[in-house]
């Protein structure tokens, strides 16, 4: 009996630098093994591919109980940038897609992606205030319904 492709439908709710990429990596990993990849964005995981915002999202120390500082420091101005320069400069040396080249690469590769169409009414925002490499822009539903037989993971 030959094997059925995979899929893997991801859900990207967060739009913050070190929570873009779990999502984005899965993918592109799906991709690479030749698996059907979706990726449906929701809620602040739209930052992840609004166009105005995809270049600057930021990783915030504050909160953060994987990061070694207290909190009382990570609250300090200037901390927030500081530890989105370290993840960038981290990520460049490992030679890791910047997250608009990653879109870019999940596209081309045939990964699917999607906005939600919830989320984007909340944040009064429309198909055009996001990165073209967005396939459509769906409800739940329609999402749960592409997602149909599909492994779902929660980012």
């Amino acid at each position: 009996m030959e094997n059925a492709t995979r899929k893997l439908a991801i859900i990207c709710s967060k739009g913050s630098l070190d929570m873009a990429y779990p999502g984005l990596i899965l993918a592109n990993a799906a991709r690479m093994a030749g698996h059907d990849a979706m990726v449906f964005f929701t809620f602040w995981g739209l930052d992840i591919v609004n166009d105005k915002k995809v270049d600057h999202l930021h990783m915030s120390p504050l909160g953060n109980p994987s990061m070694p500082i207290p909190a009382m420091i990570a609250g300090l101005p200037g901390m927030e940038a500081l530890a989105t320069r370290m993840m960038v400069a981290d990520m460049d040396k490992l030679e890791i897609p910047h997250v608009r080249e990653m879109l870019e690469n999940l596209a081309d590769a045939g990964a699917e992606l999607y906005a939600c169409q919830l989320a984007m009414d909340m944040f009064k925002l429309e198909k055009k205030d996001l990165v073209p490499q967005v396939k459509d822009v769906i409800s739940a539903m329609d999402f749960i319904d592409k997602s149909e037989g599909a492994q779902v993971i929660f980012v």
